[in-house]
Protein backbone atom coordinates (compact mmCIF):
# COMPACT_ATOMS: atom_id res chain seq x y z
CA UNK A 1 0.00 0.00 0.00
CA UNK A 2 1.38 3.36 -1.00
CA UNK A 3 1.48 6.41 1.25
CA UNK A 4 -0.90 8.33 -1.01
CA UNK A 5 -3.44 5.52 -0.72
CA UNK A 6 -3.33 5.81 3.06
CA UNK A 7 -3.87 9.55 2.77
CA UNK A 8 -6.76 8.95 0.36
CA UNK A 9 -8.41 6.44 2.70
CA UNK A 10 -7.99 8.84 5.63
CA UNK A 11 -9.59 11.67 3.66
CA UNK A 12 -12.51 9.53 2.46
CA UNK A 13 -13.35 8.02 5.84
CA UNK A 14 -12.67 11.26 7.69
CA UNK A 15 -14.90 13.22 5.33
CA UNK A 16 -17.75 10.70 5.52
CA UNK A 17 -17.61 10.54 9.32
CA UNK A 18 -17.67 14.33 9.64
CA UNK A 19 -20.47 14.53 7.08
CA UNK A 20 -22.57 11.91 8.89
CA UNK A 21 -22.10 13.65 12.24
CA UNK A 22 -22.89 17.07 10.80
CA UNK A 23 -25.99 15.73 9.06
CA UNK A 24 -27.23 13.91 12.15
CA UNK A 25 -26.41 16.55 14.77
CA UNK A 26 -27.02 19.78 12.84
CA UNK A 27 -28.91 19.42 9.56
CA UNK A 28 -31.45 16.82 10.66
CA UNK A 29 -32.49 18.94 13.66
CA UNK A 30 -33.22 22.02 11.57
CA UNK A 31 -34.24 20.42 8.28
CA UNK A 32 -35.31 16.83 9.02
CA UNK A 33 -36.94 16.27 5.64
CA UNK A 34 -33.94 17.50 3.65
CA UNK A 35 -31.23 15.96 5.85
CA UNK A 36 -30.87 12.67 3.98
CA UNK A 37 -30.86 14.40 0.63
CA UNK A 38 -28.16 16.75 1.94
CA UNK A 39 -26.11 13.68 2.82
CA UNK A 40 -26.73 12.22 -0.64
CA UNK A 41 -25.55 15.42 -2.34
CA UNK A 42 -22.52 16.20 -0.20
CA UNK A 43 -21.14 12.68 -0.42
CA UNK A 44 -20.46 13.52 -4.05
CA UNK A 45 -17.49 15.65 -3.00
CA UNK A 46 -15.55 12.40 -2.76
CA UNK A 47 -15.08 12.91 -6.51
CA UNK A 48 -12.43 15.50 -5.63
CA UNK A 49 -10.48 13.12 -3.37
CA UNK A 50 -9.88 10.51 -6.07
CA UNK A 51 -6.49 11.88 -7.29
CA UNK A 52 -4.91 10.90 -3.95
CA UNK A 53 -5.18 7.18 -4.72
CA UNK A 54 -2.44 5.27 -6.52
CA UNK A 55 -3.83 1.74 -6.45
CA UNK A 56 -6.95 0.48 -8.19
CA UNK A 57 -7.99 -2.19 -5.71
CA UNK A 58 -7.49 0.09 -2.74
CA UNK A 59 -9.78 2.76 -4.17
CA UNK A 60 -12.39 0.25 -5.27
CA UNK A 61 -12.39 -2.26 -2.43
CA UNK A 62 -11.08 -0.38 0.62
CA UNK A 63 -12.32 3.16 -0.04
CA UNK A 64 -15.59 2.51 -1.89
CA UNK A 65 -16.57 -1.14 -1.35
CA UNK A 66 -17.01 -1.10 2.45
CA UNK A 67 -19.65 1.60 2.12
CA UNK A 68 -21.92 -0.92 0.39
CA UNK A 69 -22.10 -2.85 3.66
CA UNK A 70 -22.09 0.26 5.83
CA UNK A 71 -24.95 1.99 4.01
CA UNK A 72 -26.97 -1.23 3.92
CA UNK A 73 -26.61 -1.54 7.70
CA UNK A 74 -28.00 2.01 7.96
CA UNK A 75 -30.84 1.37 5.52
CA UNK A 76 -34.44 0.42 6.40
CA UNK A 77 -33.51 -3.20 5.62
CA UNK A 78 -30.72 -3.38 8.19
CA UNK A 79 -30.71 -6.29 10.63
CA UNK A 80 -29.35 -3.85 13.26
CA UNK A 81 -32.24 -1.98 14.86
CA UNK A 82 -29.96 0.73 16.28
CA UNK A 83 -28.80 1.72 12.79
CA UNK A 84 -31.90 0.90 10.77
CA UNK A 85 -33.20 3.76 8.61
CA UNK A 86 -30.34 6.17 9.28
CA UNK A 87 -29.65 6.78 5.58
CA UNK A 88 -33.10 6.23 4.12
CA UNK A 89 -34.59 8.67 1.63
CA UNK A 90 -38.28 8.98 0.91
CA UNK A 91 -39.21 6.03 -1.28
CA UNK A 92 -35.57 5.05 -1.84
CA UNK A 93 -34.47 3.01 1.13
CA UNK A 94 -31.45 1.57 -0.69
CA UNK A 95 -30.49 4.80 -2.45
CA UNK A 96 -27.12 5.21 -0.76
CA UNK A 97 -26.39 1.48 -1.11
CA UNK A 98 -26.78 1.84 -4.88
CA UNK A 99 -24.61 4.93 -4.63
CA UNK A 100 -21.80 2.90 -3.00
CA UNK A 101 -22.16 0.11 -5.57
CA UNK A 102 -21.76 2.51 -8.49
CA UNK A 103 -18.73 4.19 -6.96
CA UNK A 104 -17.09 0.79 -6.38
CA UNK A 105 -17.69 -0.39 -9.95
CA UNK A 106 -16.63 2.91 -11.53
CA UNK A 107 -13.51 3.07 -9.35
CA UNK A 108 -12.38 -0.35 -10.49
CA UNK A 109 -13.26 -0.06 -14.17
CA UNK A 110 -12.15 3.53 -14.79
CA UNK A 111 -9.31 3.86 -12.28
CA UNK A 112 -6.92 5.16 -14.96
CA UNK A 113 -9.39 7.91 -15.90
CA UNK A 114 -10.43 9.51 -12.63
CA UNK A 115 -12.46 12.15 -14.44
CA UNK A 116 -14.83 9.41 -15.66
CA UNK A 117 -15.39 8.22 -12.09
CA UNK A 118 -15.92 11.81 -10.95
CA UNK A 119 -18.46 12.47 -13.69
CA UNK A 120 -20.52 9.45 -12.65
CA UNK A 121 -20.36 10.39 -8.97
CA UNK A 122 -21.23 14.06 -9.52
CA UNK A 123 -24.10 13.37 -11.92
CA UNK A 124 -25.52 11.01 -9.32
CA UNK A 125 -24.95 13.15 -6.22
CA UNK A 126 -25.42 16.77 -7.19
CA UNK A 127 -27.51 16.28 -10.32
CA UNK A 128 -29.94 13.67 -9.07
CA UNK A 129 -29.84 14.94 -5.48
CA UNK A 130 -30.63 18.57 -6.26
CA UNK A 131 -33.31 17.49 -8.73
CA UNK A 132 -35.12 15.70 -5.92
CA UNK A 133 -34.52 18.42 -3.33
CA UNK A 134 -35.62 21.36 -5.48
CA UNK A 135 -38.34 19.41 -7.23
CA UNK A 136 -39.99 18.32 -3.99
CA UNK A 137 -40.06 21.91 -2.73
CA UNK A 138 -40.89 23.94 -5.83
CA UNK A 139 -42.15 21.47 -8.40
CA UNK A 140 -45.90 21.90 -8.71
CA UNK A 141 -46.33 20.20 -12.08
CA UNK A 142 -45.69 16.49 -11.69
CA UNK A 143 -45.35 13.41 -13.84
CA UNK A 144 -45.40 9.78 -12.77
CA UNK A 145 -43.21 6.92 -14.01
CA UNK A 146 -44.22 3.51 -12.61
CA UNK A 147 -45.54 5.02 -9.37
CA UNK A 148 -42.50 7.28 -8.90
CA UNK A 149 -43.55 10.95 -8.91
CA UNK A 150 -41.21 13.59 -10.28
CA UNK A 151 -41.57 17.24 -11.21
CA UNK A 152 -40.66 19.23 -14.30
CA UNK A 153 -38.81 21.73 -12.12
CA UNK A 154 -36.77 18.91 -10.64
CA UNK A 155 -35.92 17.54 -14.08
CA UNK A 156 -34.85 21.01 -15.24
CA UNK A 157 -32.62 21.29 -12.17
CA UNK A 158 -31.19 17.86 -12.95
CA UNK A 159 -30.21 19.01 -16.43
CA UNK A 160 -28.63 22.30 -15.34
CA UNK A 161 -26.77 20.88 -12.32
CA UNK A 162 -25.48 17.87 -14.21
CA UNK A 163 -24.09 20.04 -16.99
CA UNK A 164 -22.45 22.46 -14.53
CA UNK A 165 -20.90 19.65 -12.48
CA UNK A 166 -19.60 17.90 -15.60
CA UNK A 167 -17.80 21.12 -16.51
CA UNK A 168 -16.49 21.44 -12.94
CA UNK A 169 -15.16 17.86 -13.09
CA UNK A 170 -13.27 18.50 -16.33
CA UNK A 171 -11.80 21.75 -14.99
CA UNK A 172 -10.74 20.06 -11.75
CA UNK A 173 -9.07 17.20 -13.62
CA UNK A 174 -7.45 19.63 -16.10
CA UNK A 175 -9.15 18.05 -19.10
CA UNK A 176 -9.42 20.23 -22.24
CA UNK A 177 -12.89 21.51 -23.08
CA UNK A 178 -13.79 22.93 -26.48
CA UNK A 179 -17.12 24.26 -27.73
CA UNK A 180 -17.73 20.87 -29.30
CA UNK A 181 -16.91 19.23 -25.98
CA UNK A 182 -19.32 21.57 -24.17
CA UNK A 183 -22.03 20.57 -26.65
CA UNK A 184 -21.32 16.91 -25.87
CA UNK A 185 -21.64 17.65 -22.16
CA UNK A 186 -25.01 19.27 -22.78
CA UNK A 187 -26.04 16.11 -24.59
CA UNK A 188 -24.83 13.91 -21.71
CA UNK A 189 -26.72 16.08 -19.22
CA UNK A 190 -29.84 15.80 -21.36
CA UNK A 191 -29.64 12.01 -21.59
CA UNK A 192 -28.99 11.73 -17.85
CA UNK A 193 -32.06 13.89 -17.19
CA UNK A 194 -34.24 11.60 -19.31
CA UNK A 195 -32.75 8.51 -17.65
CA UNK A 196 -33.32 9.96 -14.16
CA UNK A 197 -36.91 10.80 -15.01
CA UNK A 198 -37.64 7.44 -16.58
CA UNK A 199 -35.91 5.11 -14.11
CA UNK A 200 -38.38 3.61 -11.60
CA UNK A 201 -38.07 2.15 -8.10
CA UNK A 202 -35.21 4.43 -6.98
CA UNK A 203 -32.79 2.74 -9.36
CA UNK A 204 -31.64 6.09 -10.79
CA UNK A 205 -28.70 5.94 -8.36
CA UNK A 206 -27.52 3.06 -10.52
CA UNK A 207 -28.64 4.16 -13.98
CA UNK A 208 -27.59 7.84 -13.93
CA UNK A 209 -23.91 7.45 -12.94
CA UNK A 210 -23.31 4.53 -15.29
CA UNK A 211 -24.96 6.33 -18.20
CA UNK A 212 -23.02 9.55 -17.51
CA UNK A 213 -19.69 7.72 -17.22
CA UNK A 214 -20.21 5.53 -20.29
CA UNK A 215 -21.37 8.43 -22.45
CA UNK A 216 -18.38 10.52 -21.43
CA UNK A 217 -16.03 7.59 -22.07
CA UNK A 218 -17.51 6.98 -25.51
CA UNK A 219 -17.48 10.64 -26.57
CA UNK A 220 -14.22 11.85 -25.02
CA UNK A 221 -11.94 8.93 -24.18
CA UNK A 222 -12.73 5.71 -26.01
Amino acid sequence: MYQNDLVGLAFVYGYVIVLLLFTEKVVSKRYPVAARKFLHIMTGNIAFILPLFQTRWIMAFLAAGPFIIFTFLMSPYSPLKSLRGKTSEAGHGLGLVYYAITWTVLAYVFFDHREVIAIGILAMSYGDGLASLIGSRYGKRKYVVMRDTRSYVGSAMMFVCTFVLLVVALVFYAEPLSLKGAAYLLGIAGVCTVVEGATPFGLDNLSVPFVAALLYWGLFVG
